[in-house]
């Protein structure tokens, strides 16, 4: 059995206008949606990022790779896989793992359509989205582990 992060999780869902986040907590196996970073341009937010693996300090960074229905690379798979690469050049001292996400923006929907009927959500929470699916991104990858 693989051993997991000694530390929390960060778990990036990649857009080209919005990139989610959500903090994973291995001992839990859960994770919890951050506040989006908004991209200007098309250009990541490459310092606004760096601002959240300060503060947060993740063990690891885990980011969705959306993969064709065969499981082949897309063309956001690989603009991912870029990004990807160069988060590791910029902290090489966190892992980074690509995980498949192919069914995270659809759990999100459905995460948050239940948490609206629940009232626990407001539509102007609809701005979490893509950190939801940062969340579920994070939690499929620690069950996977275990």
């Amino acid at each position: 059995m693989p051993e997991g992060p000694a530390g929390p999780v960060l778990g990036i869902d990649y857009g080209t206008r919005t990139i989610g986040l959500a903090l994973g907590h291995p001992l839990l196996g859960t994770a919890r949606p951050l506040e989006p970073l908004r991209q200007r341009s098309g250009t990541p937010p490459v310092s606004a990022l760096d601002a959240v693996l300060e503060h947060w300090r993740p063990a690891c960074i885990v980011i969705g790779l959306p993969l064709d229905s065969d499981g082949g690379d897309t063309a956001m798979s690989r603009l991912i896989r870029e990004f990807a690469d160069e988060l590791r050049s910029r902290h090489p001292d966190i892992q980074l793992e690509l995980h498949d996400e192919r069914l995270s923006s659809v759990a999100a929907g459905e995460r948050f359509a239940d948490s609206r009927a629940a009232g626990q959500s407001r539509r102007k929470d609809k701005r979490l989205l893509d950190s939801l699916a940062a969340a579920v991104i994070v939690e499929s990858w620690m069950s996977n582990r275990g």
